[in-house]
């Protein structure tokens, strides 16, 4: 099962970053931009100087007059401030001690994926996949080509059939007239999601919502449908795919695989990720369209 769905999701990741025509220009930027305007990163007005202080005489004359002298002020002698001070370090420290260890204690013996010979936690290994209830939360930096990069944000609450999810990618990358500065990309996710296939080793999972696309020109709101995938391999390693379409007003897919190493409820991942935007010509009639891929590593928490 996790072989051919890891093979579809290939297919379709190689259809839309490969068959996909050419652009012109930036996705969502207009082809007469213009570059006159400051950008982020630009440097300042090399005329612009700074200004040079002027210094004041001292006029008064009178170095000589003798200081007015202070009332005398009790000496507390520190009798009390250090004692509480030092507590309250050390009552910070173990209470922070306190903090960090229940908290490593709770990742380790807690995730979806504890081997069966592990200590009793609620979870058995037979339903890592089809738990009823799971929390999913993580991060993951994007490698992309001609130097540009990427930070994918993800939260997902889901029960065994049904759940809602969230992403957010932020991208920075070069500018397409190789000027000075960065064109900055923005895409948020927000979905319903229905798993089409529950079991302990696979699970399907159908998705449904709107998705946003902030360019440096535009902003574009369309429709989103995706399908994922998640299916054990061998112990605490899955193989995880992702395809995700918005079909208008603009066009986006964003495509993932990749290996999840599950440690407790700590999870690392690696992977492929690719981005296809093609703004289909709403800017000025003609398409602008970015073809970004490249290789990305992250962790979360799940449970």
């Amino acid at each position: 099962m996790s072989s051919s769905m890891t093979s579809w999701c290939a297919r379709l990741l190689a259809v839309g970053l490969l068959v996909s025509p050419g652009a012109e220009a930036r996705f969502g930027k207009r082809s007469d931009s213009d570059d006159t305007k400051p950008r982020h990163g630009s440097s300042a007005d090399p005329d612009t100087h700074e200004a040079t202080p002027i210094g004041v005489e001292d006029d008064d004359g009178d170095d000589d007059a003798p200081e007015t002298e202070k009332p005398s002020q009790p000496d507390s002698g520190g009798c009390c401030t250090e004692p509480l001070a030092e507590l309250g370090g050390e009552v910070v420290g173990s209470l922070l001690g306190v903090i960090l260890s229940g908290a490593i204690e709770t990742i380790a013996t807690s995730g979806t994926h504890l081997s069966s010979d592990e200590p009793d936690t609620g979870v058995s290994a037979e339903r890592r996949h089809a738990v009823p209830l799971s929390f999913r939360t993580g991060a993951q930096k994007v490698f992309l080509r001609d130097e540009g990069r990427g930070t994918d944000l993800f939260i997902a609450l889901e029960g065994r059939r049904f759940g809602v999810e969230g992403h957010v990618a932020l991208m920075s990358l070069p500018r397409d007239d190789g000027g000075e500065g960065e064109d900055d990309l923005t895409l948020v996710e927000a979905h319903l999601t229905y798993a089409l296939l529950v079991h302990e080793a696979v699970r399907l999972r159908a998705e449904a919502g709107v998705s946003t696309a902030r360019a440096p020109d535009a902003t574009f709101v369309g429709p989103s449908l995706a399908l994922a995938v998640e299916a054990c391999v061998v112990g605490p390693l899955d193989v995880e795919a992702r395809v995700q379409l918005t079909p208008v007003p603009y066009l986006q897919v964003d495509a993932s695989a990749g290996l999840a190493l599950h440690l407790g409820g700590l999870v690392l991942r690696g992977g492929w990720r690719g981005f296809l935007l093609d703004d289909l010509g709403s800017l000025d009639g003609e398409a602008h369209q970015d073809r970004l891929h490249g290789p990305f590593v992250g962790g979360g928490l799940t449970f």
